[in-house]
């Protein structure tokens, strides 16, 4: 079993430790998570994305910048994940604030996309509204007309990353009669604090 959370752990640590863990039990997308962001009339949004890096500075993930996540973020950079393992009986929870990723950075991601996935972000115009899907299908052809000499597909210029660096971070362990634990990081300057929260 997991050892559960010290107060002088770092939550960094922590989280990499329950990924592992959460990879070798969750049947599928152990890196999935709920990601909430709010736009500029205050009106909460929240979807599932996919974790893509974690650094010292915090939890990396890609999108279209055009999509309602990446108005959200324009408007307010504050934002909020929560990974759920089922079969781990575990959950975590991150607040903090959003910033762009670097362009060498999302290049350097973009280029590992299968062939496919490139050419759908340049197709989609994620979030905006559709006639039918076959105009979606008809947009994927036409870009991948465009690239098909092309061994390398640039990344699309609204298309790129997005890294939450945390102030808060919350582990928690499923327990009998709802008696669960919960291990609340809070940032402190350079450091963390640890605290017991009651179910």
């Amino acid at each position: 079993m997991t050892p559960l959370p010290q107060a002088t752990d770092h939550p960094f640590d922590v989280f990499r430790t329950w990924l592992q863990d959460a990879e070798k039990k969750e049947l599928s997308y152990p890196n999935a998570f709920s990601f909430a962001s709010v736009n500029a009339d205050s009106q909460p949004s929240v979807r599932t994305l996919l974790l893509k890096g974690l650094d010292d500075r915090g939890f990396v993930f890609y999108t279209n910048t055009q999509s309602r996540k990446g108005d959200d973020l324009r408007a307010n950079i504050n934002g909020a994940m929560l990974f759920y393992w089922k079969t781990c009986q575990r959950q975590i929870r991150i607040e903090g604030v959003t910033e762009r990723v670097s362009e060498t950075e999302a290049d350097s991601y973009f280029a590992t996309r299968p062939r496919e996935s490139q050419i759908g972000a340049w197709a989609s115009a994620q979030s905006r509204p559709l006639g039918q899907y076959e105009d979606l299908q008809e947009s994927v052809a036409r870009y991948r007309a465009q690239f098909k000499d092309k061994d390398v597909i640039p990344r699309p210029p609204h298309w790129s990353g997005y890294r939450l660096i945390p102030h808060a971070v919350e582990f928690w362990v499923e327990g009998e009669f709802r008696l669960h634990r919960r291990f609340l990081y809070r940032r402190n300057g350079a450091d963390w604090q640890m605290a017991l929260l009651n179910p």
